[in-house]
C-alpha cells in the first residue's frame, strides 16, 4: 500500500489508531472479506471521533481517492448483510 490515510490533527493518538483500524477494516472487505460484525464495531468507533456528515464525507472521499477502496459503499453493504456473515465487496 502506497498511501496515507487521511487523519486530523487535532485527534488523540487513540483515535488515529480507532480511525486507522477502520480503514484497514475498509482495505480487508475488499481484499479478503471482514466479518460483518468487526467492520460495523469500527464503522460505529470511528463515527464516535468523526460526528459530522460532512467530516465524515471528506475523509472518506480522501481515503477512497487514495486507495480505490469506497468506504460508503462498504458501510452501506454491510448495513445490508445478515448478521453472522462476511461483507466481500469487488473494486
Amino acid at each position: 500500500m502506497e498511501y496515507q490515510y487521511p487523519i486530523e490533527h487535532h485527534w488523540k493518538t487513540e483515535e488515529i489508531i480507532d480511525v486507522i483500524q477502520f480503514y484497514q477494516s475498509i482495505e480487508r472487505a475488499y481484499e479478503k472479506g471482514i466479518e460483518r460484525e468487526e467492520l460495523m464495531k469500527s464503522y460505529r468507533r470511528f463515527k464516535e471521533i468523526v460526528p459530522g456528515k460532512s467530516d465524515e464525507r471528506n475523509l472518506c472521499n480522501d481515503f477512497e481517492e487514495m486507495s480505490g477502496y469506497s468506504p460508503f459503499r462498504t458501510v452501506k453493504a454491510a448495513k445490508e448483510t445478515e448478521a453472522g456473515n462476511v461483507v466481500k465487496m469487488k473494486k
